[in-house]
């Protein structure tokens, strides 16, 4: 008997990471790398402030998996995890998540729109429209 289906496909999930996979495509942010990145993005940046714990977090993942793919150059994603980088989730004012950031780009202070809760592919690309031309 083959039991319930893996949360995530085999083999894309170590046995010591927590949480789901960060794509190849999305960004792992942390206190430490957060301006560095974001200030040296070429493009707008889409922040995902996330927990491990917040199954809202874990359904938007891969809808933001499917934008960065398709956004490529236009648009790029990253993800913070608020309980490893409280410094930067405090930094914004994120007090529910998902919390989503736009960020202009090259500057990491620049929050230019916030998204909080779980959003649909389609409304998600509505409101980055803008950004992503």
């Amino acid at each position: 008997m083959a039991g319930p289906p893996a949360p995530f496909p085999l083999g894309t999930l170590p046995a010591t990471q927590k949480g789901p996979p960060v794509a190849k495509n999305i960004l792992d942010l942390s206190d430490a790398t957060f301006d560095e990145t974001i200030g040296s993005a070429d493009t707008p940046v889409l922040v995902d402030f996330w927990a491990e714990w917040c199954g809202p977090c874990h359904m938007i993942a891969p809808v933001l998996e499917e934008i960065a793919t398709e956004q490529a150059g236009k648009i790029r994603i990253a993800k913070v995890n608020v309980d490893d980088n409280p410094t930067t989730a405090q930094r914004f004012n994120v007090m529910s998540i998902p919390t989503l950031l736009v960020f202009t780009p090259g500057d990491s202070s620049a929050e230019v729109k916030r998204l909080v809760g779980a959003k649909g592919k389609g409304q998600l690309l509505q409101e980055l429209a803008e950004y992503v031309g």
